[in-house]
């Protein structure tokens, strides 16, 4: 017989996914806010438009209104920087299955990043996906089957999966 080397839950432990960076702006505003996120992280983050009109917003369809940056690479100095702009604090209620969300008030909080006189005082949101072995069977383009609610990564183990490798406060 031959032992096992791997743990045998491997099937249940928790990983990071990727980490999204978001601004929502419109105008000369989306451009600050494209180049902070292309500041931060690193690449060139992608346009969002919209699809539905708002007369009363001035929102139309086809107008660009937010930019989005995915981070999968180095997600945990990335995470580390944003959570410390928020004093590594998270209310309860900011956690969902499978990420938890939170906003950042001026990006001059995050350590690291000094202020830029071309964009100004910006805030942006932070959402972070988690991840179990087994997800791929469900986004597959070939044999693509539903994965079992086990799978899904509750509120509570995204909870405790934070506070022991992030050390962050949930209130």
């Amino acid at each position: 017989m031959s032992e096992k080397t791997e743990s045998p839950k491997i099937m249940r432990k928790i990983k990071i996914e990727k980490v999204v960076l978001s601004v929502g702006a419109k105008g000369e505003e989306l451009e600050k806010g494209f180049k902070l996120l292309e500041r931060l992280a690193g690449k060139k983050p992608a346009k969002m438009k919209t699809k539905k009109r708002v007369p009363s917003l001035d929102i139309r369809p086809g107008l660009e209104i937010g930019a989005v940056s995915t981070v999968r690479k180095n997600v945990d100095e990335l995470l580390k920087r944003m959570l410390s702009a928020i004093n590594n604090t998270l209310g309860k209620n900011q956690v969902s299955e499978n990420n938890f969300s939170f906003g950042i008030k001026e990006y001059i909080e995050i350590p690291g990043i000094e202020y830029q006189r071309d964009l100004g005082i910006l805030g942006l949101d932070v959402t972070v996906v988690f991840i179990r072995a087994g997800r791929r069977v469900k986004l597959r383009k070939i044999k693509k089957n539903r994965i079992p609610a086990r799978q899904r990564i509750p509120k509570e183990e995204i909870i405790k999966f934070m506070e022991e490798n992030f050390q962050t406060v949930f209130t």
